[in-house]
């Protein structure tokens, strides 16, 4: 078996006593031929089946994909310029806004500024009826304090005149109340 020596008559063609390969066939130089043919015949129907058949297609695919991607990126140039003209156009309306706001606060506080002067004025003028109204009451107040001084103070000099056994009469005390009140 494994020990039995080799005929000589076989040892060119690489196959045992038995009919079986000896080794590896792969490295057995009388078979490369036709392994080169096998070979050469494998890589030439491997080569027209991926040329003909597999190539177009994987060629077709990057082909759609690349139509597929100019598309979007026109796309998305679109949109960017429209999204641009939205923004452009929000910042003029948020721009206009904000002046109609400026606007409409101007003209509330000059309303309320005009209501204002209208309500000072209405304040202002019954300020100056009750204030008018109070000096008057207050002339009348001094007026009839004055009065009752002179009064009190002509009973006051009768008191006194009679409390030290004096005898006056009204016409003197009125003349010396008058004459010490001028001063």
């Amino acid at each position: 078996m494994a020990t039995e020596p080799i005929d000589i008559e076989m040892a060119g063609t690489c196959v045992g006593p038995d009919g079986s390969a000896i080794g590896m066939p792969q490295l057995c130089f009388d078979w490369w031929g036709n392994q080169i043919f096998w070979l050469v015949l494998a890589l030439i129907a491997i080569y027209l089946i991926l040329s003909r058949v597999a190539l177009p297609r994987i060629g077709a695919v990057l082909a759609e994909r690349t139509g597929t991607i100019t598309n979007d990126l026109a796309a998305a140039e679109d949109l960017k310029a429209k999204a641009l003209e939205a923004e452009a156009a929000y910042d003029k309306a948020l721009v206009d806004a904000r002046a109609e706001a400026q606007r409409i606060v101007e003209q509330a506080k000059t309303e309320i500024k005009a209501d204002l002067d209208v309500a000072i004025q209405k304040a202002d003028a019954e300020i100056a009826a009750k204030s008018a109204e109070s000096e008057k009451a207050i002339a009348e107040i001094r007026a009839s304090a004055l009065e009752n001084v002179t009064t009190v103070a002509k009973d006051t000099a009768k008191e006194i005149v009679a409390a030290m056994g004096g005898k006056a009469d009204a016409k003197t005390i009125n003349a010396a109340v008058t004459a010490r009140m001028k001063g």
